[in-house]
């Protein structure tokens, strides 16, 4: 095209049967299969979600029966669950715990704060670990 939206006379024009064709031969192809594949995701996805609809159906009917047959045994299984008694550890030494708060503390001077605060912050806990270390008896854990 020449300037002024005038065509050019030296070029020859493009049939419109011609621009079609490379429409048909490339493009259409792209959107025929982005047009299946779209249409085979929502079908698997309804399909899903209505068997999940189906199976929860179920699942609540088959409950709903089972509570109308028997409503002793609804009772009974909700005592039978019990919590498993709780393991007694041994307590830990003085010694183990005063190397537990020396690599606290050994971590603790590696950290970077990143202002005034968190600096503070840290600087108190450190002092709280160096308590603990230098003190003659430790608090139990």
């Amino acid at each position: 095209m020449a300037a002024g939206g005038k065509p050019d006379p030296a070029a020859p024009p493009q049939a419109p049967s011609a621009a079609r064709g490379v429409f048909m031969r490339r493009i259409f192809p792209f959107l025929l299969a982005t047009n299946v594949f779209i249409g085979v995701y929502v079908f698997a996805k309804t399909y899903k979600r209505d068997q999940d609809k189906k199976n929860a159906a179920a699942a609540a009917a088959a409950a709903a029966a089972e509570a109308l047959s028997s409503p002793t045994s609804a009772t009974a299984k909700a005592e039978d669950p019990v919590p498993p008694p709780k393991r007694v550890r041994p307590p830990i030494s003085e010694d183990e715990q005063r190397q537990l708060y020396k690599w606290m503390l050994e971590e603790k001077r590696k950290i970077k704060p990143r202002n005034a605060a968190e600096k503070s912050k840290i600087n108190e806990e450190k002092a709280l670990l160096k308590q603990f270390i230098q003190a003659e008896s430790l608090p139990r854990l």
